[in-house]
């Protein structure tokens, strides 16, 4: 964490971590790798939970990423390893189903998700061995996409090493399906703009087609990550699935009430398009269709027509059979704010006023306390750093990626950027002994770095990255 913001250098030019990947991969099976792939992780500006409810979101890439070393060799297996030696190195047939233990979510079922769904993508009965080692510089459990890009990193290295070919748009959505494979039920906006993302901008991601769209950020001021220090593994506890399932009910209980046909599977954004209603119109009709109590199983059964047994086949997933309430009023009043907050701050960068700085801060502190008290995402150290955040000069903070830990994201005048690391610094990380500890580590465990507004995203194109690291090879 720097004083003043660091200058943001694409990955390409981090000759040394790519030397050094190299160097690890020679020792580890000594040869050089013959190709190397790259995904980013990415921070989320706003429209935090409502992609899998079929909405927008509005994401950067950042410079952090998953970088693999790769050489394809007849051993009929996967070779994995891992230059940080906390992660256990891993050895799976290629000829074989390809098993991902869900109850076990280790590194390397990561990789394995994207291997997969490339696999029955491309339809391939077998596929090609390869020996890999991966190093990631995004800080694991953060909220900044670790396990998505690693997924998409696995995915980039399979289709080269079985000669495959498929469009970002098509390894997005492959990627954003494969990693369900791990139990995680998400939505795609990870996935998306780590294949999507271009230098210098931000990106409105839709869904149903798929597609992104710049948005270009105002100049004057700077959005800076902190890391509140507490790790949340999405795969490895049931929160983030409870809130897909609240979701999934709620818009079955707006739709039956409604009229529509609630026996498929709908999303939110679905009940409201078939309804052509507006996003307030729509927060009207939760007010009246759900009380803010919160519904049993049997009431739910009861009012979309359905037995026990369809419930927990049909609604819950592997790891929800446990719940037996769900706050289906809290959950999609904050999908559709946040929705319409999303659609706001696009509407700010677009029109650019003169106060546009203010108004987007004030739509991320309010999509920070609607995850938080509706959609009850946060964690009291996210809530204590987003304030600090607040009182140390920036005009907007909120949690950003899954929650209940990892990181806010805050947007800072330029002129107070230093002033506020200073003040972050010390009243956040130097006070407790084990975040300063963290705050002191490399940047792949940082604690807070910035990136300036009008220098957003620091990745190239993913594809085009993979095919300069091949010249750099022949160099």
């Amino acid at each position: 964490m720097a004083l003043n913001p660091p200058k943001i250098s694409t990955v390409i030019s981090a000759d040394d971590r790519l030397q050094a990947l190299k160097s690890a991969f020679e020792k580890k099976y000594g040869e050089p790798p013959q190709f190397y792939a790259c995904a980013p992780g990415r921070v989320n500006l706003i429209g935090e939970h409502i992609d899998y409810c079929g909405y927008s979101v509005l994401p950067m890439a950042i410079e952090q990423s998953i970088l693999a070393a790769v050489t394809v060799n007849k051993s009929g297996r996967f070779q994995l390893a891992n230059t940080n030696s906390q992660y256990m190195d891993h050895s799976v047939s290629c000829t074989e189903d390809i098993a991902i233990d869900r109850d076990n979510p280790k590194w390397y079922y990561y990789f394995l998700c994207g291997v997969k769904g490339i696999q029955e993508n491309l339809g391939l009965t077998n596929l090609a061995g390869m020996s890999c080692v991966v190093d990631g510089t995004v800080p694991p459990s953060s909220g900044l996409s670790s396990s998505s890009a690693l997924v998409c990193c696995a995915g980039l290295v399979t289709m080269e090493a079985n000669k495959g070919s498929l469009s970002k748009v098509a390894l997005a959505e492959i990627c954003a399906k494969c990693e369900r494979y791990i139990g995680t039920e998400g939505g795609g906006m990870d996935q998306s703009i780590s294949f999507l993302a271009e230098s210098g901008k931000a990106k409105l991601i839709d869904f149903q087609p798929l597609r992104a769209t710049d948005v270009k950020l105002p100049s004057g001021a700077v959005f800076v990550i902190s890391n509140c220090c507490v790790e949340m593994n999405k795969a490895a506890s049931s929160h983030f699935n409870i809130r897909v399932v609240e979701c999934r009910i709620a818009a079955k209980m707006l739709a039956k009430a409604r009229g529509l046909d609630c026996s498929r599977s709908l999303k939110l954004a679905q009940v409201q398009n078939e309804l052509e209603a507006s996003l307030d119109e729509m927060e009207a009709i939760v007010d009246d269709v759900l009380h803010p109590e919160p519904f049993t199983r049997e009431e739910i059964c009861k009012r979309l027509g359905i037995s026990p047994e369809q419930f927990c086949t049909e609604l819950l997933s592997a790891n929800t059979q446990h719940v037996t309430h769900f706050k289906l009023y809290q959950r999609a009043k904050h999908v559709y704010s946040e929705a319409w907050r999303v659609v706001q701050f696009k509407r700010v960068c677009d029109s650019a006023p003169a106060n546009a700085l203010p108004l987007l801060g004030d739509l991320m502190n309010q999509s920070h306390s609607s995850c938080r008290d509706l959609y009850e995402c946060s964690c009291p150290e996210l809530d204590q750093l987003v304030q600090l955040c607040l009182k140390s000069g920036a005009l907007g903070s909120r949690l950003t990626g899954a929650g209940w830990g990892g990181c806010a994201v805050s947007m800072v005048p330029t002129e107070r950027v230093e002033s506020f690391f200073k003040a972050v610094r010390e009243e956040y990380y130097l006070c407790d002994p084990r975040r300063a500890a963290m705050e002191k580590q490399s940047v792949s465990d940082f604690s807070v770095m910035s990136v300036a507004v009008t220098d957003c995203v620091c990745v190239s194109d993913v594809q085009e990255f993979v095919m300069e690291v091949f010249l750099l090879l022949d160099t």
